[in-house]
């Protein structure tokens, strides 16, 4: 069971008192049947990626109800990639003594774990990449907290030896992305350290925004990459749409640490499975609710990293051969080009209707 809200700002700005901890976070073993929980699922932004956690973890959410005689009632907030609103969303969570507060992508987190310290509501959190770093546990094995959830760090070697695979004469590499997403930089550090390693040159460029991602992206281009990595990065992904083109334009395919980047037009996206993360997001919070686990000694989950997805249209478009790949991966998926998933899905309905 659902209820939609609004982003508008004027929906946060509410007054309330401080909040106690829910009886499932005290300490709560028996099954909670009958019972309602509140869940607050907060998004940074609006996009693809993101919005295929939310969807999974609904969807995963109603299941669980349905297998536990409890009802998990849960709102949804879009934090529209803007502080302020975030946090306008956490004071209204906190003040509404949510039993449960579910952010996706690591700004949402940091902020939702801030305003949540002294009240006891556990937080779950998903599509966080390094959660050490970012402060949010103590440790992903012993969370020590609140916070705990599930990570979508990604494993750039294997994302480079796919690239290099493709074109083993490559050369010069592009790195595409939001050098202020927490979620970017231990990637880029590690692609920097790869390229230094094998004898790639890399050229880096930034943007805090959509309109300067694609600046950056036209820049890569003009500086001749011969290929370009953006990691699990919210900012570029927002852009992803309007930067895809330009790059087949200039036959320079991306890699990106996610498949939702190649279903915005990326050449290639890897890493975890993101209709998946959602479920094991969702999990994670039914344990806690209704099962009586606690936060600061569940570990964070990281699930197994090594699907490929490929657009094809892209391949093609590129002249790209990828055939080496399922010998390189756990799984190859193929896809085209949408705006989101579920737009996917209906086009495959109507074809078979």
């Amino acid at each position: 069971m659902k209820k939609r809200t609004l982003a508008a700002l004027s929906a946060v700005l509410m007054a309330g008192s401080c909040v106690a901890a829910p009886a499932a976070f005290a300490g709560e073993t028996e099954a909670a049947s009958g019972k309602t929980f509140e869940v607050g699922i907060v998004k940074y932004v609006d996009d693809a990626s993101l919005n295929q956690i939310e969807a999974s973890i609904e969807k995963q959410l109603d299941k669980k109800s349905a297998e536990l005689g409890v009802t998990f009632h849960y709102t949804e907030y879009d934090g529209q990639a803007d502080s302020t609103t975030l946090n306008q969303f956490a004071s209204k969570l906190v003040d509404e003594k949510v039993d449960c507060i579910v952010p996706i992508a690591t700004p949402a987190a940091v902020i939702m774990q801030s305003a949540t310290e002294d009240t006891g509501i556990p937080v779950v959190f998903s599509a966080v990449t390094d959660p050490e770093t970012a402060g949010l546990v103590k440790s992903n094995d012993a969370p020590g907290a609140n916070v705990t959830g599930t990570s979508d760090a990604l494993d750039t070697e294997a994302v480079f030896k796919l690239m290099q695979a493709a074109n083993p004469n490559l050369k010069k590499v592009g790195l595409l992305y939001n050098k202020s997403e927490d979620a970017s930089k231990k990637a880029i550090e590690e692609a920097k350290a790869y390229c230094d390693k094998n004898g790639l040159e890399y050229v880096e460029k930034t943007g805090t925004t959509a309109d300067e991602i694609i600046q950056a992206a036209q820049a890569l281009i003009g500086e001749g990459v011969e290929a370009a990595f953006t990691p699990t990065d919210n900012t570029v992904m927002t852009a992803e749409l309007s930067i895809y083109e330009d790059f087949i334009d200039a036959k320079i395919p991306q890699y990106c640490g996610a498949d939702s980047f190649a279903l915005n037009g990326a050449f290639c996206g890897y890493g975890v499975n993101y209709a998946e993360l959602g479920t094991e997001t969702a999990n994670m919070v039914s344990d806690i609710l209704a099962g009586g686990a606690d936060p600061a000694t569940t570990p964070v989950r990281t699930l197994n990293n090594g699907i490929a997805t490929v657009n094809t249209e892209t391949a093609e478009a590129i002249g790209i051969d990828y055939s080496m790949f399922k010998d390189m991966c756990e799984k190859v998926v193929e896809t085209k080009t949408a705006k989101e998933f579920s737009d996917q899905t209906e086009a495959a309905t109507e074809a078979e209707s």
